[in-house]
């Protein structure tokens, strides 16, 4: 059923005459046939080409319709679709209920309109007493605990949203504001609930609950977690004679915490989540080389074609209508490119030395979904992919300026860069081969990578980034020099070496922090799950491999990448951690000595 109801919508989609049109349209890159491109991919049509819908179907046969007609061979068999699951939004299911009992009263709290679960809440049946800890927050750089003097565990702890400077966007407290880092705080103190609330500071400032959004990250492991309305809170302080406006004014301004427990008050609470898995799909093709010497390597050339669907997640829009985010730039352009690359390409197959892999991937903006995919289960082996060229918003040059994220994951690369800029762009390298763009999955599997990019913009995750403001001219340009390299990569008899840039993390003390994993996106697991490990880097030393999942980091309990994150910002290099990781089903403990920069 599914493969028919695909075949009808392609048949829908494209008219005979459209069919012609592409077959007997300009081998050549042109910014015209690069525009058309866009106008397609961008349009309201494809509802902003969200992972899984309507849309990014019919974008994903657009597509293969295209390397079809160029004269692409499918690369999975007879198939040009690989598919891959994903969750695709979170539901609150019936078995989530919230009541405070005061002595032999109990409120019960109604779900809509007075609380709701968090998102990142794990499941749990949970009855216990209640503490306030202010901010919820416990920084020993700042001499600051609200944590200090009170007793939490196993018992539910009322936090309030911000810090004491809530005021100061550019405070010290605000490293340690969000939401997750208080729930894994509260945790690691030994909570099982966690209650947040917005205080009436700052002045003004509305009483919204967080909304329901998958943040593409694991549960808070063994956490129920829920947000109340304020007016809940002012009921409980006046039960314990106290002001919660005044209390939280006082603790601010003194900046001293003001942690108590609530006497005569339990509170019961039911939390449950659920996943909602959809299928996503890239669209690969492939082009064979001629030399037989070289039948084993492959060249690949990607961009991603998701974009926000309606920008339910990671838009920056801030308006209360619901519109299309078309992506425009982001990243119809990195597509529209793509497939001109690849009839440039097809049109010249018979000069290719080493064979082309031409990929469309889905779920970027999900967190590198379809390309985190794509390197675990390609028919080829990573390591006979020589290099990867991404193209991600390359639809927006201005003054002739081009970034180029990976000029250092080669010592080729430089070189070859300045060499075929003949276009005298006003190149930017950024030596790093890890990024937030698909190319950050080859990289991990040790492929010398490059990303072109032409800036960022105010439309970025806005429904503004229309067709209309696309460069095609410039555009134009971009592609036809990723052109001279890519077909200088593909023909050159020397080797394209690897060069590891070392990915860091800052901590909280201001150091740079480096462990050499490479985090997994594409499945969610509790932990942290890692797909390799850095050459030479202190995890590959202390013997972690691909394939582990970290548990736990030092004190600190890892169930996703948010907790490993917080670990690792509160580490210092040089620091020995004891690193506990499943691997084949078996708990093992690794000593990892961090590096730095």
């Amino acid at each position: 059923m599914i493969n028919f109801l695909v075949t009808l919508l392609s048949i829908l989609a494209f008219s005979p005459g459209q069919l012609d049109e592409k077959k007997n349209s300009n081998p050549e890159i042109t910014a015209a046939e690069f525009q058309k491109h866009i106008n397609f991919l961008a349009s309201d049509e494809l509802e902003g080409r969200f992972t899984g819908s309507e849309g990014s179907l019919k974008a994903g046969e657009y597509i293969k319709s295209e390397f079809q007609n160029y004269g692409l061979e499918p690369f999975f068999n007879s198939d040009y679709f690989q598919e891959f699951p994903f969750v695709a939004e979170l539901e609150i299911t019936e078995n989530n209920s919230l009541a405070i009992q005061f002595g032999e009263n109990t409120n019960y709290i109604n779900i809509v309109n007075d609380y709701t679960t968090a998102p990142f809440s794990d499941k749990l049946n949970y009855t216990g007493d209640l503490v306030f800890v202010g901010y919820g927050i416990s920084a020993a750089d700042l001499d600051y605990d609200d944590y200090a003097g009170v007793d939490v565990q196993d018992k539910t702890v009322l936090i309030m949203r911000y810090n004491p400077e809530y005021d100061n966007p550019h405070s010290e407290y605000e490293k340690y504001s969000a939401f997750r880092y208080k729930a894994t705080t509260a945790r690691d103190k030994g909570a099982k609930a966690v209650i947040f609330v917005n205080g009436h500071l700052p002045k003004d400032s509305e009483d919204k609950l967080m909304k329901l959004r998958y943040d593409q990250a694991a549960n808070v492991h063994s956490m129920g977690i829920v947000q109340v309305k304020r007016t809940i809170v002012d009921k409980l302080f006046h039960q314990a004679n106290l002001n919660f406006a005044e209390h939280q004014k006082n603790s601010s301004e003194t900046k001293q915490p003001s942690s108590f427990v609530f006497k005569d008050v339990k509170i019961k609470l039911e939390t449950e989540i659920k996943e909602i898995i959809k299928t996503g799909r890239n669209v690969v093709g492939l082009l064979r080389g001629n030399d037989p010497e070289l039948a084993d390597e492959y060249v690949v050339i990607g961009a991603h074609f998701d974009h926000l669907g309606f920008g339910k997640t990671g838009s920056l829009y801030r308006g209360e209508d619901i519109l299309i985010h078309n992506g425009a730039d982001d990243n119809a352009s990195g597509s529209a490119g793509l497939l001109e690359l690849a009839q440039k390409f097809a049109d010249q197959k018979e000069m290719l030395k080493r064979n082309m892999i031409f990929i469309a991937f889905s779920g970027e903006e999900l967190g590198l979904l379809g390309s985190a995919h794509f390197v675990k289960n390609s028919p080829v082996p990573t390591d006979q992919m020589i290099a990867m060229l991404n193209m991600d918003m390359i639809g927006r040059m201005d003054e002739n300026k081009l970034i180029v994220y990976g000029a250092g994951t080669s010592t080729k690369w430089k070189d070859v860069l300045n060499e075929l800029n003949h276009d005298n762009f006003k190149l930017t390298f950024h030596d790093e081969g890890y990024g937030p763009s698909d190319h950050t999955s080859f990289y991990g599997k040790a492929i010398p990578v490059l990303h072109f990019f032409t800036g960022a913009h105010p439309d970025y995750h806005r429904p503004s980034d229309d067709a209309d403001k696309i460069n095609s001219t410039g555009a134009q340009q971009v592609i036809e020099y990723v052109y001279r390299i890519a077909k200088n990569v593909n023909n050159t008899s020397g080797e394209i070496d690897y060069v590891n840039i070392p990915q860091r993390q800052t901590s909280r003390r201001g150091f740079r922090v480096y462990v050499g994993t490479i985090p997994d996106y594409s499945e969610n697991v509790k932990g942290l799950k890692i797909s390799g490990v850095s050459k030479d880097g202190p995890a590959e030393k202390a013997g972690l491999l691909g394939g582990d999942i970290i548990i736990k980091f030092g004190e600190k309990e890892v169930s996703n990448i948010y907790d490993y994150t917080y670990a690792l910002q509160d580490a210092t290099p040089g620091d020995i951690v004891d690193v506990v990781v499943i691997r084949n089903d078996k708990e093992m403990t690794f000593k990892v000595e961090l590096g730095a920069r």
